[in-house]
C-alpha cells in the first residue's frame, strides 16, 4: 500500500511539472494567438494579423538538421508548436517584383504573390530579441488556416506562421520576396548549415541591415529549395539596392547576386536565353510579366509616384489559369523601404487598399 501510494504522489508530481512546463512555454503562444485579427471581410478568404508574442530561436530550427521537405517542417514545428502536431503544406509560388524610386525619394518595392490555389493572408509582425522588428506575409493555405481566427486548431497552426512567409520588410528598410523558377531544386552540400527558402525569408528579416548584409549572410549557408521547385530571392534596401539571389544552374549551384529592377520566374543570369509567353525550359517564365512590369517604370522614369507603381502591379498581376500554379494573383504588396510602410491589396481587388504602418505596427 505504502508503495502504490509513493507511486502514485510521484505519478501526480509529474503530472503537475508537466503541465506547469506546459504553461510557461505556451503562455506567450496562447498571447499570440489572442492578437490574431481579421482585417477584411471578404466571404471566403481575408486578410488577418497576429503579433508574434513568444521567443523563437532561429538557430534551434537550422541546428534541427534540415535536410528535406520533412525535415523542415519537423524543425519548424518542434520551434513554434512544441508536443503537439501540426501539418505543414511546404507551398509553391509564382510571382513578380520590382524596386524603384518615387518622387519623394523614397525607395519602394512591389510584389506580386501568384499561386493556383486561394488563400487567406496573414500580416505577421515579429520583434525578436536578438533581431530587427519586422512585417512579412504568410499564405495561410499553406497551413491549413485559411479562416485563422475560426478555432483553436487554426490558432494554434499560425504559431507557424513566422517560418513560411514569403515577402517582408524589416525596421531596417530592407525588404525580401521568394519567387519560383522551372530549374531543378536547389540543394547545396558544402559542408555549411543548411536552410530551407522560407527560413532564409526569416533570416534576412531578423539579421540583415542592408542588402549587402543579406547577401552575405545568405552565402554562410547551404541552401535547400523546398516543396520540389526552385526559387530565387529578390531584396532591396532603404538605399535603393536592388539584387536578386539565383544559384547558378552548375553542379554546386553557386549563389550569385546580380542588380536588378525588376524579378518574375526566370533567372536574371541567364536572361538572353528566356522568351516571353513560354516556359524556357530550366531558364524559366515569366518575360511576359517583367516586360509589362519594364515598359511602365521605363516610360514613368523620373516621375514615379505610388500611383504608378501600382500601375506597374496591376500589369503583372495574374487571373487564374487552368493548371498553372503560378497564376491567380492572391496579393499585392507596396512595400515602402524608406518611411517603413506598405500598401496591401488582396486576390486583385484593387479598389480595397490596407496600409500598414511597420514603426507603430498599425492597420488603416
Amino acid at each position: 500500500m505504502k508503495i502504490l501510494k509513493r507511486v502514485l504522489i510521484v505519478l501526480a508530481a509529474l503530472i503537475v511539472t508537466t503541465i506547469i512546463v506546459f504553461i510557461a512555454i505556451y503562455f506567450t503562444r496562447f498571447q499570440t494567438t489572442a492578437t490574431i485579427q481579421k482585417i477584411t471581410t471578404y466571404e471566403d478568404y481575408n486578410l488577418y494579423r497576429m503579433d508574434i508574442k513568444y521567443d523563437y530561436n532561429i538557430e534551434n530550427i537550422i541546428n534541427y538538421g534540415i535536410t528535406d521537405n520533412q525535415s523542415f517542417v519537423d524543425a519548424v514545428t518542434k520551434e513554434a508548436l512544441p508536443f503537439l502536431p501540426v501539418h505543414i503544406d511546404v507551398p509553391d509560388f509564382g510571382c513578380s517584383a520590382f524596386s524603384v524610386k518615387d518622387t519623394n525619394g523614397d525607395n519602394l518595392m512591389g510584389r506580386n504573390y501568384d499561386f493556383k490555389n486561394d488563400s487567406s493572408a496573414m500580416l505577421v509582425y515579429s520583434t525578436p530579441k536578438d533581431g530587427y522588428k519586422s512585417v512579412a506575409f504568410a499564405a495561410l493555405d499553406n497551413i491549413s488556416a485559411n479562416s485563422a481566427d475560426s478555432n483553436l486548431k487554426s490558432r494554434l497552426a499560425c504559431l507557424t506562421a513566422p517560418f513560411v512567409c514569403l515577402d517582408g520588410m524589416n525596421e531596417k528598410g530592407v525588404s525580401i520576396a521568394v519567387l519560383t523558377l522551372d530549374s531543378e531544386p536547389t540543394k547545396q552540400d558544402s559542408g555549411k548549415p543548411t536552410i530551407a527558402t522560407t527560413l532564409a525569408i526569416r533570416l534576412v528579416l531578423d539579421k540583415a541591415a542592408t542588402t549587402e548584409e543579406a547577401v552575405e549572410l545568405l552565402k554562410k549557408y547551404d541552401m535547400m529549395a523546398s516543396s520540389g521547385r526552385d526559387y530565387h530571392f529578390y531584396i532591396t534596401d532603404s538605399s535603393g539596392d536592388g539584387r536578386v539571389i539565383e544559384y547558378k544552374l552548375d553542379e554546386g549551384r553557386e549563389l550569385v547576386a546580380t542588380s536588378v529592377r525588376t524579378v518574375t520566374n526566370f533567372f536574371e543570369i541567364y536572361k538572353d536565353k528566356v522568351k516571353a509567353n513560354q516556359h524556357n525550359d530550366n531558364y524559366g517564365h515569366g518575360k511576359e510579366r517583367y516586360d509589362a512590369i519594364e515598359e511602365i517604370l521605363t516610360k514613368n522614369d523620373g516621375k514615379i509616384t505610388t500611383e504608378i507603381a501600382w500601375e506597374a502591379l496591376k500589369a503583372a498581376s495574374q487571373a487564374p489559369k487552368e493548371d498553372d500554379v503560378t497564376s491567380n494573383t492572391q496579393w499585392s504588396i507596396l512595400y515602402d523601404n524608406t518611411d517603413l510602410s506598405a500598401e496591401i491589396v488582396i486576390r486583385r481587388d484593387w479598389d480595397t487598399v490596407t496600409y500598414y504602418d511597420l514603426s507603430a505596427n498599425e492597420v488603416n
